[in-house]
């Protein structure tokens, strides 16, 4: 298939892999040096706050706004009636502030990703630039009366724009980047043991399995707390993470959880971890989830 054929050919490019490896730095650096400030920016720019990421609810303003252009435009070059174009205009206008954000959001979403999700979403970040490029010229050509040229520069900027969501959504289905990765799991009903009493200390924390689904059993200040271990954001195994009281932090993107409500302290994870109610009985460690 095509669609098979170029993401192939993304996967081929080297040129994507060294430009990621020098900007991929920059961006994670620059909210480091910011300091707490910098992590508060990056959790409001992942959707932190929002449950869920806020690039993609972003990218519908260009995508909708420059849908809405061309259309426009199209039915005033069929009509002849002057307030399409109009309309055409601001619908453009909207869609550059849009993509603005979109642009700031992805970025910040496209630094912690890896592999084929990386090169896809580098090419994905060029198309959209280039996009915008293109839609400004076609703004500024009809502010100067050139409306000829602009709407050319347009039907160009729309149809890399719709390359470039092609690309974000095999990001999405293809690379499961920005989905729950913690949430497709058969959660245990009813309470199964997962470990000896005895063998669990305080401020310990351990990968057990509840009915074949992995958990996270902590205990924080003598309370047995469970999450899920796969980590909401790329599926990152938490038990190999660090746990300072009763925050849990990811070891392949430092998302931080808390255990004990399974709700997210820093991105770049969005969704929280589904939770556990935990027992002990007759000398065992029993769980079952709460999220049912």
């Amino acid at each position: 298939m095509a669609s098979e054929a170029l993401i192939k050919a993304v996967e081929q490019q080297e040129t994507l892999d060294q430009l990621s490896e020098q900007l991929q730095p920059l961006v994670l650096d620059a909210f480091k040096a910011a300091g707490p400030a910098g992590r508060q920016v990056k959790n409001i720019l992942h959707g932190t706050w929002l449950g869920h990421p806020l690039h993609p609810a972003l990218t519908d303003v260009p995508v909708g706004a420059w849908t809405a252009a061309f259309a426009l435009d199209a039915m005033e070059s069929i009509s002849g009636r002057k307030e399409l174009g109009a309309g055409a205009d601001v619908a453009i206008a909207v869609g550059l502030v849009g993509a603005a954000g979109a642009a700031v959001t992805g970025l910040t979403d496209w630094a912690e990703t890896g592999g084929t999700a990386r090169k896809v979403g580098l090419l994905h970040g060029i198309l959209n630039v280039g996009a915008t490029a293109l839609y400004t010229t076609s703004l500024v050509l009809r502010r100067k009366k050139k409306r000829s040229a602009g709407l050319g520069f347009a039907m160009l900027g729309y149809a890399i724009s719709s390359a470039a969501a092609y690309l974000g959504g095999h990001l999405v289905f293809g690379e499961q980047i920005g989905v729950n990765h913690a949430a497709a799991q058969d959660m245990p009903q009813d309470f199964v043991p997962v470990l000896a009493k005895a063998e669990f200390a305080d401020g310990e924390m351990r990968r057990v399995d509840a009915a074949g689904v992995p958990v996270l059993l902590a205990r924080c200040e003598g309370e047995l707390c469970a999450v899920a271990h796969t980590c909401s954001h790329l599926g990152g195994p938490l038990s190999e993470g660090k746990l300072e009281g009763d925050v849990v932090e990811c070891p392949w993107h430092a998302s931080r959880f808390n255990v004990r409500d399974g709700s997210v302290v820093d991105g770049p994870a969005t969704f929280p971890q589904p939770r556990f109610e935990v027992r002990e009985r007759e000398g065992q460690i029993e769980v079952r989830s709460i999220d049912r």
